[in-house]
């Protein structure tokens, strides 16, 4: 199993996650974070990406205006900077959005642990599957993404999934 907690497997992926390490590198964006179990999670990571997608940086923090005060105090002079809080299934989170050399950021912060994330959970399921597929089925999921459907939907649809594709996929018994 791949650790997406430590960044130094982009640095021997495709172009774009070599991109975006040096970015991480260059900026210190991970070690600006590294209090609150950084990960990045999403479609850069398992290489189903498209033109569209952000670099997702999920966070733990019980102490929200905390963090708010540090991503402000690093974040904020990058393009683009937002920050703002939400409420997601009863529970408050902060997000932050900004752009860096090409690429678009997306903080999610709760206080949940990183690894206990919904975003982690899922990255980790659809790379597991992704790993038990031909080549294939990797290049359908991103025609589907490339449609406008997201990712877990296309996972859930070429695997015949029902009901929630979100549920579903993370109940999926990958057959070994």
């Amino acid at each position: 199993m791949m650790n997406f907690a430590d960044i130094n497997y982009l640095k021997k992926g495709n172009e774009l996650q070599k991109q975006l390490y040096d970015v991480l590198v260059s900026y210190h964006i991970m070690d600006r974070l590294s209090d609150y179990q950084p990960v990045i999670t999403g479609t850069i990571p398992i290489e189903i990406n498209i033109a569209t997608s952000d670099v997702d940086i999920i966070l733990y923090a019980t102490e929200l205006k905390c963090l708010q005060d540090k991503l402000i105090t690093h974040f904020s002079h990058f393009k683009n900077f937002e920050i703002y809080t939400d409420i997601i299934n009863t529970a408050t989170v902060v997000i932050t959005t900004f752009t860096l050399n090409g690429f678009c950021f997306e903080l999610f912060a709760q206080a949940v642990p990183t690894t206990d994330q919904y975003a982690y959970l899922h990255m980790i399921k659809e790379y597991e599957i992704l790993q038990q597929q031909p080549e294939t089925f990797k290049k359908e999921i991103i025609k589907l993404k490339e449609s406008g459907i997201k990712t877990e939907p296309a996972f859930a649809q070429l695997l015949g999934l029902e009901g929630n594709p979100y549920e579903a996929l993370l109940n999926y018994q990958i057959k070994y």
